[in-house]
């Protein structure tokens, strides 16, 4: 079996799960409750939360656990447009961002706000001219992600944070669910961050909120104590110890990780331009554990289903999308509603070997004989 479906979902690695199942043996009590084994139990919660601020450089009272990267999404957008719509009902996104991020700004258009969209410049980064052009007065959202989870654009997001500190009541909400773990991130300029430990092999259910501690936030979930006034609900320390663990082992080598999986890009990107059929839609913006392509006259669908029966797993777009509908990050990268269509997502890791890109390649080869 050759998984590359990397950016959809990783395997949970063995240590993480075993801190997981050993924290839930020996912390059985809620870590709100009163008594001795409850004082316990946040004892551990503040240990975990402590060292995941110092990972990511952020202070304790910053970070929200969630049960993932769509409910922190919602969160800190709903939360936002909630918390400052005194001061004005204008939000600024991108036609990249992951549906969790679209979906809850168009919940948020349907409530009388109001939205506009960066332009994607041939690159694939917005266009900061434009987005300089669009910001308002009555601006109090822009959400960008700082890789998108099919073509794996990475946007300027220092000099886009550094664009929106002239504006006192505009926030930045950046989706970071596809660099968190994988890329070097920097959180200098960003007012709220969503990731899932599930994307480098963490547990799935957990998600995260960084919040700047002078931001607030209308919580979208009511009733219950918590880690934090903004979302309610029993905090679940195997999580929360498990998502330490995993983040502790992506940033461990985030580096040597890195280099290898460019390399295997390399290999990949090189290959696939032979074909005369075939456009490379990652740009040299994009990370390289993404590597987004179409096909010309050909049905990517057929593709995928012909890699599943040799073992195979890739993805056409983002697991949350709905089937058979373009890729909209495909199409704001090429305004070609074909190419968005026919588009193939090969996502990788450091856990992907050579000898699999080559098994691919000869698989991908076979089917390439047999559609044309």
């Amino acid at each position: 079996m050759i998984y590359l479906d990397y950016a959809a979902h990783t395997p949970v690695d063995n240590s993480v799960l075993e801190n997981f199942f050993d924290v839930s043996k020996e912390y059985i009590a809620n870590p709100n409750s009163s008594h001795k084994l409850g004082h316990k139990a946040a004892l551990k919660m503040e240990e975990s939360t402590k060292e995941i601020g110092e990972l990511l450089g952020v202070k304790e009272n910053e970070i929200i656990y969630t049960s993932g990267a769509t409910e922190s999404n919602n969160l800190g957008i709903k939360g936002i447009a909630g918390a400052y719509k005194r001061y004005g009902k204008h939000i600024i996104t991108t036609y990249l961002e992951h549906s969790s991020v679209t979906g809850a700004i168009t919940y948020l258009k349907n409530q009388g706000y109001e939205v506009d969209f960066v332009n994607i410049l041939e690159n694939g980064q917005v266009d900061l001219d434009h987005l300089k052009e669009l910001i308002r007065e009555d601006t109090i959202l822009v959400s960008i992600c700082y890789v998108d989870s099919e073509i794996g654009l990475r946007q300027p997001i220092e000099q886009i944070g550094e664009l929106l500190k002239d504006y006192s009541h505009c926030y930045f909400h950046v989706d970071g669910t596809q660099a968190v773990g994988k890329i070097p991130i920097t959180l200098d300029n960003i007012d709220l961050l969503t990731f899932a430990p599930h994307k480098f092999f963490g547990m799935n259910g957990s998600g995260v909120l960084i919040k700047k501690e002078n931001i607030l936030l209308e919580p979208i979930i009511h009733g219950g104590i918590s880690t934090t006034p903004f979302r309610s609900g029993t905090p679940v320390l195997p999580m929360t110890v498990a998502a330490k663990k995993a983040l502790s082992m992506a940033f461990l080598k985030l580096d040597d990780n890195l280099h290898y999986v460019e390399k295997l890009n390399k290999k990949l990107r090189t290959e696939l331009e032979k074909y005369p059929n075939v456009r490379i839609n990652s740009t040299k913006y994009s990370i390289p554990h993404i590597l987004n392509i179409s096909f010309i006259g050909i049905s990517s669908s057929t593709f995928v289903k012909f890699l599943e029966e040799n073992d195979i797993f890739v993805s056409t777009k983002s697991a949350c999308c709905a089937p058979n509908t373009p890729s909209r990050p495909v199409y704001a990268l090429t305004k070609n509603r074909k190419l968005s269509l026919e588009s193939l997502r090969i996502s990788l890791s450091h856990k992907t070997t050579y000898e699999e890109i080559d098994t691919f390649l000869k698989v991908f080869d076979q089917c390439m004989k047999l559609a044309i």
